[in-house]
Formats: C-alpha cells, structure tokens, sequence
C-alpha cells in the first residue's frame, strides 16, 4: 500500500542516470506514507531500494491516489544539515471531500513500549471510522478523520505529540489517548483547551477523579474493576494472606490501594508490599524471603518478562505459588524474545504456568449484533485480516473492541450534540479551543452514552469510567483458559469448575504451621521417677529407724527430731521429681498451674526442711565450741528448743515468700516457640516446636529473691562445716556427716541452679540435672546420716534406754569410748568448778590479810612494844614488805592480828588445813 502509486513515484526523467548519489552524504531517504507514494527525480525503482541518503538539495514530491489529497507539504527538499524541510508538518494522503465536512481527532497510539496497544487498536479505529462515515444515520454532514502519533507509551514522547496536535491545524474535536501515564497527562491539559478526552486503553483508577479529570472518559473500565473480582477468588480459595508486587507507576500504585482498602472490608490481608521502578530482583528475592504465596502483580508487559525470569530464578512457582496478572497482555508474552532478560522460553513458560489473570470482559460473549450489525466474532474476524499476522503476537488485540466501540461511542455523542447544536444555531464545525458550549454538549452527550458495542453494553458511570464484566482466565499448559466470570454489579461469579492446579488443589496462602510441643522423654522420666520412688523409701526407712531408736543414747545425742526433719525434707524434695516431669503429654492446660505450684512448694520446703535442719546443727556446734575462753560458762547446756524454732524459722521464711510470690504474681503456663523446621516429608507445612514452662511476670526477680538467701545458706552452711570440722560434742554426735552432708547438698545445688537456668529450653536436659541433682542430694544425705547409726546399733547390739545402759558392767562401760569421754568431761567441769571456787576463797583472804597488814602498821607506829609479834610474821618478808603474789608453798596464816584471835586460834593458822586442788 504504501508504493501504490510506485509508477507515479519512480517514473524517470531523461538524463536520470546522471544523478550521483553518495551512500553516506545527504538526507536520508523518506517511504511513502501510507494510502500515497512520493516522486523520487532522477531515481529508477530498483535505486529507490537500494540507495540509504539523498544528495543535498535534491527535491522529493509527495503524491496521493485520485479519491485523496495531500495534506501537509506537497514537496521537500534536502537541507545542508541533512534534514529535509518542515519536517515537523507531515504530509498524509487523505480522502477527497465529499461534500462533508471534517471533523479531525487527535490520537495518541503506543506502538511501542510498556503496552504496544497500538498495535491492534489503530487498524481497530480505522475500521470504526470506515464503518461510521459509511451511515448515513450517523453524523450525515460529517466526515470522522483521524491524525494520530507514536506515543510509545511515554509521558514524555506524548507531551510533544500533544503539543503538535493542539497548535497545529486542524483543530480536533476530542483526542484519544491509550496508556494510563499518556491519558493522566493529556487529561489534565485537555481542559484548559475545552477538550473531551476518550480513552481506550487506559486503567488507573486516578483517572476516576471528576475534580482533576473533568472531561475524561474511557471505555476500558478502571484497573479498579479488577479487584473486586481479585477479593471474590481469593474468598472462593480460602485465602486470607496476600502479597503483592507492583511497578512504580500511578495506575499501578492507585489500583493497589483500592485493593487493599477492599481486603480490608473483607476481613483479608495484604501482607507484604514490594515495588519497583525497573529492576524487579530485589523485590521477588524479597517476596520469596518473606515466604509470600499469593501474589498480586501490577506491572506493564515488558516489566512483566523481568518479573518472571527473577520468579524462576528464585524459584518462586510451583504447587506452593499462584500469581494473579492484569489479563491485557499478548497471550504469548512470555514467549517474546527479550534483550531485557537472560531467561529462556522454556525457563519463562515454566514460571508463568498456572497464574491466573483478571481481564475486564473487552469482547462480547453473546453472539448478538452491535450497533455496527456485526458480532462480536464477525469483529474479530475481520480485525484479524487486517491486521494479516498472527493476534497472539500483536499488541493490544484483546483492547482493540474498546477502541472500536470508542469511535463509535464518540460518533454517536457528535451525532446527538449537531442536532442539539442545531437548535442554538451552532454546528460542529464551530468548535474552537475556546468554544465551551459546544464542549459541555459533547459532555452531555458522552456522559448519557448507551449502546450495544462489540465488546458489550457500553455504558458510563459517573466518573467517565466504563462498567463491565470481568473475565478470569487461567495459564493451563501455556494456553490461557477461561474458568468463570464476575458481574461486580450483581456480584454473581459465573463458574466453569475448570481451573488446574499443579499440586492438584489450590496451594494454601501461606505456609501451614503446625504446633507440635516438645515433651520430655518418658523414658528419663521414668527412670528417674524410679530413682526417686526408690529415695522416698529409703527416706520413709530412715525416718522409721530413727524414730523406733529414739530412746537409744547413741541417737538421742544425734538430735533425732532434727534428724527426723531432714528425713522428711529429702522426702518432699524428692517426690518434687515427679511434677518437674509433669508436662503437656500427661495433663491439660487448665492443670498446669497447680503442678507448677506443687513443683515450687515440695522443693522449697523440703530444702528448707532438709537442710534447714542440717544447717541449725552445724551453726549450733560453731556457736557453742568456737567462743572464747572468757564466754565459756555459757556452754552448760543444749536447749532443743532453740534449734527447733531455728528451723521452724527458715521453713517460715520460705511459707512467707512463697505464699507472697504466689499471691502477688503466681505462676502459670507460658509457651516458648523456637525455630521453624521443615517436615521430613515434601509437604507444604513447617513445624513450630513449643515447650511449655511454668513461669510468671517477675520471674526472674523471684528466683533472684529465691536463689539468693538460699545461696547465701549454702556458702554459710560449707563455711561452719569446714569451721567444726575438728570439733568433738557428745550433744551433736553426727555433726561431722551432717558437714559432709552440707559440702554435697551445697556443691550440687550451686552447679545445677545455674546449669538448669542455661539449659532452660532443652526439656531432657533441664530436667536430668535438676531432678537427679535433688535425687543424689537427698541420696547422700540419708545414706551419710543415717546408715553409719544403722550399723552401729546393729553391729554393737547397743539398743538399751540410758536406763539399761547404767545396769551394764564395767568392762562393757569401758568398751564405750563415748561414755568415757562424757564421764572425763564431768569430771574435768567438776574439778574446774572447784578450782574457781578456791581460788575466789584464795582472793578474799588476800584481801583480808592486805587490809589486816596495814592495820597492824599503824598500830605498831603507835604501839612499839607490839613489834616483837612482827618477828614471826611469815607474811613479811627480809625487807618487810607484803608479797604481792600468792604462794601457796608457803604457811597461810601464821599469827593474826589480836582482833581475831577470839575468831581463829593459832592452830587454826596452819596451811594444811587449805587443800587446793589445781588440774
């Protein structure tokens, strides 16, 4: 078509074979346009070919078939700088008037990027204006032509195409934009020039907005109509968790948040939100990361080939995926060879397999005739001939009944705003740039528009935007499939039950966790339950033996009720095991809290009781033999009574605090959750292992209070064992075990507090310390205090009262090194008692000597005659001073002075008669 008229165009002129022509100097050549030719001087056909660029100054002619007419510039000529003249004003072969009058549109069709929707709407235009003109009904005096540009789906490239159509002649009634990005700008000027905007290709929800898009309308419904279809499946498939990825563009952006606005009403959730201007890898390393299942993608054509080839990069398909698409897309877009990308077919086909698309219902399913008096398949038919290659591979095929319908929703608005133009003696041909009536008809009219069209009932709601239904296809082994149907204004799903799922069911929106609780092992359970039920016994033994002996001496000097008391604390210490190996896999949740309370009471307690009652012997061994000299009369004797309200006291101590930890913030059942883990088997789940603890708000400043004053025990309770270690008392006659005892209670409990706090979140191991940390405990103190008195009494038969015991002979008495020692103890206190109480007597009679020596001094001062008594005075010595020492070798009085003469003869001054026994 475009060398129709090529014997016009190539005719040579005489002497044409002496134009020299230089491949890589002058203008490049221009084609004929289309429905014309151009007249090349001096060239044969088969240069015209051939040759690249025409020489400077060399004139080319442009020439039309006889039914059409040059519009533009008929002729151009090659300047120095290798353009040719007015290019800005091209030249079109246009039919010749009829007797009608033009009336021009201004369209914009991406034939090229992001959407090439040009590609099959203009030849579907085209074809709408050959069809309108051709009626007679139809805007009678008018003729529809049409003068369009490449916008190539770019803002930038559509501003100046925009600015060619508005300032260059003619002036055009309505302009048609395609791309959402293209419309949003030719929009927003067209109002400023009073023009209608009708769109055929354009989807973002912004352009609904009355107040910034006045005159705009569309065909193609809103991307918006997208996502109350989007909520329906996503409600039909169970899924309440979705993901979405989009491209940075308004539409896009604007649709997004519509959607997520409507899950939200629907008790839904958008989980993860990822955007992108141009490269989409991090975005789906993103989704991936975040384990994303159900995703939502909003991007162009060309974004989406990108997209896909990261999808199967980060293996982001399968069974476990389903991707939701905008339907507007070439059927076989993944199969496009992209320079973009690094991904085969076979990888592309391979990611894309299984996703589902939402498209807004672009061709009539019913076989009812337009307005047009075609089908919907009679359209498509003829479109197909025209386009003459396959529709798959042409862009915007499946927009191409919305163009259609556009022109002729257009046609007939004009056709209704020239009659009513009519009656105020206005015509089309009128309009101008500045004519605001004649737009407000043309409003009026589009905005009232109702027909029959190719793709459907054409109607339009009060925002400009057009309602129809939506589609839902789905990719079936690279083939898409139609699975059903959503009328969003009845809100009834039409179903074909034909959807395919690569797993065989749809894949669940996220992946399940399943809750499995981490119990201990039944086995250590029972064998340290064993261990335990075994300690009791032993326990219950010991406390039998000491209790059935009691009137023995050998155990009544052990404090048996002291002992008795550490047998019942190993005891409850012990049977404390078994609710540290209560859990989950034995009792319910509701249970759980009074276990936790048993665990803390039968431990605490029986701590208290057990070595509670260790620890008052060994303190009461280091107050009583560790004092000084000068304190040692208050040794005398051993109040039991003391060391009874000792213990009582710690058991208090540990009643009040727990009774207040459990009051003011008691424990209860909490959960810890740890890592996911993947199943052995290939299942779309992953496990969350839980293990449950007995815990509460402050639990940590409890065990602080907790571990505390008991540690402080421990290390003061290895400190007086180590201090009377060497100590011997016949009232404590056990008190070496009860150290040895303390030294092994103390080291375990230090090393097994810590260690159980560390190993808090591995059962088996808490557990094993802790329990058999209390089973060797208790252990080692029963067989350390009680089996050395078991075997004493049965090996030495010593199982007489005190009172039998006085009854034995003598040599049974002396084969009792306990008994010799008390009897040796009772003799040493007697001899002591005595030797204080002489030696007080000894004192005074100093005193009374010191006090009768100075007497006699003044008396021999006034007596002289009485000095020859002084001669015989013992107490004086060679100097005749008084000695100031006591010595008891010498004769203790051997005269007195005369006043006591009458009370103590002479004899009486002998020192024998003083018997001073020293030890």
């Amino acid at each position: 078509m475009l060398l129709l008229l090529l014997s016009l165009a190539l005719g040579a002129e005489p002497g044409a074979g002496a134009l020299r022509l230089n491949s890589t100097e002058g203008c490049e050549i221009i084609h004929p346009p289309r429905d014309g030719g151009i007249r090349y001087r001096g060239l044969t056909p088969d240069q015209v070919q051939t040759v690249r660029f025409l020489p400077f100054n060399y004139e080319i002619e442009y020439v039309c078939r006889p039914d059409r007419e040059i519009v533009g510039p008929k002729v151009r000529q090659c300047l120095r700088n290798g353009t040719w003249t007015d290019m800005s004003h091209p030249s079109r072969c246009l039919r010749r008037s009829t007797g009608k009058k033009a009336v021009h549109i201004g369209a914009l069709f991406p034939m090229s990027g992001g959407w090439p929707g040009g590609q099959a709407c203009l030849p579907a235009v085209r074809m709408a204006l050959e069809d309108v003109n051709s009626r007679r009904d139809i805007l009678p005096d008018y003729e529809l032509r049409l003068i369009h540009h490449d916008s190539k789906c770019d803002p930038g490239q559509a501003t100046k195409y925009l600015y060619e159509l508005l300032y260059n002649d003619p002036i055009k009634i309505i302009l048609m934009p395609g791309c959402s990005s293209v419309s949003t700008l030719v929009a927003e000027a067209a109002r400023m020039w009073n023009l209608i905007v009708l769109s055929y290709g354009s989807s973002s929800p912004a352009l609904s907005n009355r107040q910034r898009f006045p005159t705009f309308f569309r065909t193609h419904p809103s991307a918006t109509l997208h996502n109350p279809t989007r909520v329906q499946l996503f409600k039909k498939w169970g899924w309440t968790k979705i993901a979405t990825i989009q491209q940075t563009t308004e539409v896009f952006t604007s649709t997004l948040d519509d959607l997520d606005q409507r899950v939200k009403e629907a008790g839904l959730e958008i989980t993860f939100r990822q955007s992108f201007f141009s490269d989409p890898t991090s975005p789906v390393r993103n989704l991936k990361r975040q384990d994303a299942r159900i995703i939502v993608g909003l991007f162009y054509e060309t974004e989406a080939r990108k997209v896909f080839c990261e999808v199967y990069k980060e293996k982001l398909y399968g069974k476990k995926y389903v991707w939701f698409l905008i339907g507007w897309y070439a059927d076989n877009w993944f199969r496009i060879k992209d320079p973009a990308i690094n991904c085969t077919v076979a990888e592309m086909t391979e990611a894309v397999e299984g996703h589902v698309t939402t498209e807004i219902v672009m061709l009539n399913p019913e076989n009812t005739r337009s307005i047009s008096n075609m089908t919907s398949q009679e359209f498509i038919e003829k479109l197909q001939k025209r386009l003459g290659k396959n529709p798959e591979e042409t862009g915007g095929f499946q927009e191409a009944p919305l163009a259609y319908d556009a022109i002729w929703a257009l046609a007939l608005a004009l056709n209704k705003t020239s009659a009513e133009l009519v009656k105020k003696g206005l015509r089309l041909e009128d309009f101008n740039y500045n004519n605001k009536n004649i737009t407000d008809e043309i409003y009026r009219a589009l905005n009232s528009s109702a027909f029959e069209g190719v793709s459907g009932h054409v109607v339009f709601d009060a925002s400009g935007s057009r309602m129809a239904w939506t589609l839902i296809e789905q990719l079936q082994g690279g083939v898409y499939k139609k699975i059903g149907y959503y009328d969003s204004t009845k809100d009834n799903l039409s179903w074909y039950n034909n959807d395919k799922w690569i797993g065989g069911t749809p894949p669940a929106d996220y992946t399940k966790v399943i809750t499995t609780f981490r119990f201990l092992s039944q086995k250590l359970f029972i064998s340290v339950s064993v261990l335990a039920s075994l300690g009791i016994l032993l326990a219950i033994i010991c406390l039998a033996f000491n209790i059935y002996n009691g009137h023995v001496r050998y155990i009544q000097n052990s404090q048996p009720y002291l002992n008795n008391m550490t047998a019942v604390g190993c005891t409850l210490a012990l049977a404390a095991v078994f609710p540290l190996g209560l859990d989950g896999y034995h009792i319910g949740p509701g249970l759980f809290p009074f276990v936790c309370q048993a665990r803390l009471w039968l431990l605490g307690l029986g701590f208290s009781l057990g070595y509670g009652s260790m620890f008052t012997k060994i303190w009461w061994v280091h107050t009583v033999f560790t004092k000084k000299e000068e304190k040692k009369e208050r040794r005398k004797t051993l109040e039991p009574w003391k060391l009874y309200a000792t213990v009582g006291l710690l058991v208090g101590l540990d009643v009040v605090t727990l009774a207040i930890w459990q009051i003011v913030d008691p424990l209860h059942r909490t959960i810890e959750e740890f890592t996911k883990e993947d199943p052995k088997t290939d299942i779309d789940v992953s496990i969350l292992p839980q293990l449950e603890h007995c815990s509460s708000t402050k639990m940590n400043t409890w065990l602080g209070i907790f571990y505390g004053y008991k540690g402080l025990l421990l290390l003061l309770g290895i400190f007086l064992a180590y201090e009377t270690k060497s100590v011997s008392t016949e009232k404590i006659n056990d008190h070496r075990a009860v150290g040895m005892a303390i030294y092994n209670v103390a080291v375990l409990c230090l090393i097994t507090a810590p260690v159980t706090m560390i190993l808090n979140s591995q059962q088996d191991a808490a557990f094993a310390f802790a329990s058999l940390a209390v089973v060797f405990s208790s252990y080692i103190t029963l067989v350390v205090l009680f089996v050395p008195k078991m075997r004493r009494l049965i090996t030495r038969g010593e199982w007489q009262s005190e009172q039998q015991d006085t009854m034995k002979t003598g040599s049974s008495t002396n084969n009792n090194e306990e008994e010799k020692s008390r009897l040796l103890e009772k003799e040493n206190r007697e001899l002591e008692k005595i030797i204080a109480e002489k030696e007080e007597r000894v004192s005074e009679l100093r005193q009374q000597l010191h006090d009768r020596q100075q007497l006699r001094s003044r008396r021999r001062s006034s007596n002289p005659s009485r000095d020859s008594c002084a001669a015989d005075n013992h107490f004086a010595n060679a100097s005749g001073t008084v000695p100031t020492l006591y010595q008891p070798s010498l004769p203790l009085v051997r005269c007195l002075v005369s006043e006591q003469a009458d009370k103590l003869g002479r004899s009486n001054c002998d020192g024998s008669r003083v018997h001073l026994l020293y030890k």
